[in-house]
């Protein structure tokens, strides 16, 4: 995977996590910035470590999965990028407050770094720098996390249906090289 799929990939996983920090941020009545980084730290950590767990499951299969592993990429990318495509439309109206104890921290970033555990699942099946990825998917997402809570303090909730939608398609059209480039059509 070049350089530039993974930071494609790192924006489209921090995606999740952004679309929570703008809510964080529209609940915020002044821009509280030691509570944005508290907040980009859980994210940008677990969006991190999650893709380490799926590499040491997926590299424990890779031998039994190897000929159908752009399959499975594709398919993981499709269905996680469908879902936040499927979300961006959703008229569901989200909890936000801007507390960020343990226990909502916690429960937050491992919601929104689930897709990037089946991420690190794909990881073990692709030639993958595993280090550099994790290092990017950390950093972006907590870059964007921030960046999140910024835009939403500011602007309210116009983009937070925006980054869901964006971060779908970049993993779904991701999913699709790679199944593309496998079956050497691309």
């Amino acid at each position: 995977m070049k350089l530039s799929e993974l930071l494609l990939l790192s924006i489209g996983l921090a995606m999740d996590a952004c679309a929570v920090s703008i809510c964080k941020g529209i609940s915020m009545n002044k821009m509280n910035w030691k509570k944005a980084c508290i907040i980009g730290l859980y994210f940008g950590s677990f969006q991190a470590l999650m893709p380490v767990v799926g590499y040491l499951l997926g590299s424990t299969f890779k031998s039994c999965i190897t000929n159908i592993d752009h399959w499975i990429a594709f398919i993981l990318l499709s269905i996680i990028g469908g879902k936040m495509i499927k979300d961006s439309f959703s008229n569901y109206e989200s909890n936000c407050n801007d507390s960020v104890t343990f226990k909502v921290m916690v429960i937050l970033a491992i919601a929104t770094s689930i897709d990037a555990l089946a991420i690190g699942i794909t990881f073990a099946c692709l030639k993958v720098n595993i280090l550099l990825a994790i290092i990017l998917i950390g950093i972006i997402s907590f870059v964007l996390s921030v960046l999140g809570i910024k835009i939403g303090n500011k602007f309210g909730d116009k983009y937070e249906d925006s980054a869901e939608l964006v971060g779908g398609l970049i993993l779904i059209l991701l999913g699709l090289k790679i199944l593309l480039e496998h079956l050497e059509i691309i």
